[in-house]
């Protein structure tokens, strides 16, 4: 069935890449090497869903799945920058909810303009221009843009409303909305025909608030069947819902009380979403109204019912949406009902605190976890800025494959390796696990120097309690020893084993 409303679709949306980094040498007459010029690469461009007033349908996306940003623009010569991808900007209607894959709610967008960004764009890589320093001063390398992220998201709209007009179908709530509204929602004498949530704005004394007519309530609604699940998260929002109960239906085995226990039995099996912090169906205002009472046999049988109805502790109201008797009093009950549940929600927000958690000091920023591959012992490195790093690095240039292992070897990667038992020719992993990069490890040749800290500082003079013992030291120094040993004999081993093609001088008389 063609439907023009779409209120649940997965959307598959990329940021842009960013643009890579450029190595270039300034060259001009008498000056043919001038110094790095290389220019930055550009941001990649983000995915952002944006509230828009007039967007009243995920239709859009449902057609179109697939979201891509621009990606950023390289570097070049001449300390050019290249250009930064423009962001996408999707809107969507008022009371979108996006989820990830595994149902977990990412943001709920309400109000206009409210943003939320599903997809970071990727850094641009940085230009041999920027990486220059007194100790690297003309590198001929340049740093690779990041990728953007990449997800899969879930969009579900539910309708912001205060009051909901639920019940069987052609029981008049599109006739009550249009009525008691200026909405004009389509009227018809057949069972379903209304396919879309209906919105209007009612205006009661000083009061106003919004009034939605939620279609396709039926047994089984909340499994699925006919159309109630597909519209039963537009009542989760709703503070008040209105039982609209047809008192002239000529069905046979359905009257007021039946009609209500069928509904109610709906709602309370209807699982709402936790996570949006609304109270369960079935512990919400309800207020039954008993419809069509312009029908003599109806409003008889309205006056036989209303005795049980509030016995029940229910709310009861007798209108009629083609005579507009009764509507007054409804309207102006849903105000009060719809003003106490306001200031209920309002006492119950709590100002946001703002909690800084500063980093710790002894925070490498980075973790290494052994792992079993089968028989193969392997070490992953797990961080946000080893991670980054591998990423930027042209594995193809020698110098850059250099300048990841100085940052690594800065960031204190080395000392863990030989603290988690990792030794020379140990496989490395670092990256995310379907898509790591390998390594042979091998150790850096410390000579001594290094090993005394700073200049201007003497790691004898710590005093902060966690110093090594001259034992430990001793054994950190012959596991220093045995390491480096063990590598020169791998290194040794590995050149004598190697192939020689020297001619011998004798075959080479004898050719000629």
């Amino acid at each position: 069935m063609a439907t023009n409303f779409v209120d649940r679709v997965v959307l598959h949306v990329r940021a842009g890449h960013g643009g890579h980094g450029v190595a270039s040498v300034h060259r001009e007459k008498f000056k043919p090497l001038g110094g790095p010029d290389g220019g930055n690469g550009g941001k990649g461009g983000s995915v952002i869903l944006e509230v828009d007033p007039q967007s009243t349908t995920l239709l859009e996306y449902h057609r179109s799945p697939q979201r891509v940003a621009p990606n950023g623009r390289p570097g070049a010569g001449d300390e050019r920058n290249g250009a930064d991808g423009e962001d996408l900007v999707l809107p969507v209607p008022e009371g979108t909810v996006v989820k990830d894959s595994r149902g977990e709610v990412l943001a709920d967008l309400i109000g206009a303009g409210a943003r939320f960004v599903a997809a970071n764009g990727g850094r641009g890589g940085l230009g041999n221009k920027a990486l220059a320093s007194p100790r690297r001063k003309a590198p001929g390398f340049a740093l690779l843009g990041e990728p953007g992220d990449e997800s899969d998201i879930t969009l579900e709209l539910k309708t912001l409303a205060d009051v909901a007009l639920i019940g069987y179908p052609s029981a008049g709530k599109s006739s009550l909305v249009s009525v008691m509204s200026a909405a004009k929602p389509k009227i018809a004498d057949y069972p379903f025909t209304t396919l879309v949530p209906n919105l209007g704005v009612v205006t009661a004394g000083s009061q106003r608030y919004t009034i939605a007519d939620v279609p396709g309530l039926i047994p089984g609604a909340s499994q699925g069947k006919g159309l109630g699940l597909e519209f039963l998260r537009h009542v989760e929002r709703c503070s008040v819902l209105v039982h609209v109960v047809d008192c002239a239906t000529l069905e046979p085995g359905r009257d007021p009380l039946s009609d209500l226990d069928v509904i109610e039995q709906e709602l309370a099996e209807y699982v709402a979403d936790d996570s949006l912090g609304g109270k369960p169906l079935s512990e919400r205002t309800r207020i039954v109204v008993l419809n069509k009472a312009d029908v003599p046999d109806a409003r008889e049988l309205a006056e036989l019912v209303r005795p049980d109805l509030e016995a029940r502790g229910l709310e009861v109201h007798i209108v009629s949406a083609v005579a507009h008797t009764g509507l007054k009093e409804l309207s102006f009950s849903l105000a009060a009902h719809v003003d106490r549940a306001r200031a209920e929600i309002e006492s119950s927000i709590t100002p946001q605190r703002i909690v800084v958690r500063p980093q710790a000091v002894d925070d490498s920023g980075f973790t290494i976890r052994k792992e079993m591959h089968g028989t193969d012992e392997v070490f992953r490195i797990i961080g946000e800025r080893p991670t980054r790093w591998v990423r930027q690095t042209d594995f193809a240039n020698d110098e850059a494959v250099g300048y990841l292992a100085d940052r690594l070897a800065r960031l204190g990667v080395e000392e863990e390796l030989f603290k988690a038992g990792a030794v020379p020719g140990s496989t490395v992993l670092i990256g995310p696990a379907d898509n790591a990069v390998v390594f042979d490890w091998e150790p850096t040749m410390a000579t001594g120097a290094e090993l005394l800290g700073p200049r201007g500082t003497d790691l004898r003079l710590d005093v902060d309690g966690g110093r090594a013992t001259r034992a430990q030291k001793r054994l950190e120094f012959h596991r220093r020893k045995d390491a480096q040993r063990e590598a020169r004999e791998e290194l040794d081993a590995e050149r004598k084993a190697g192939l020689w093609t020297d001619r011998d001088p004798a075959v080479v008389d004898s050719d000629e």
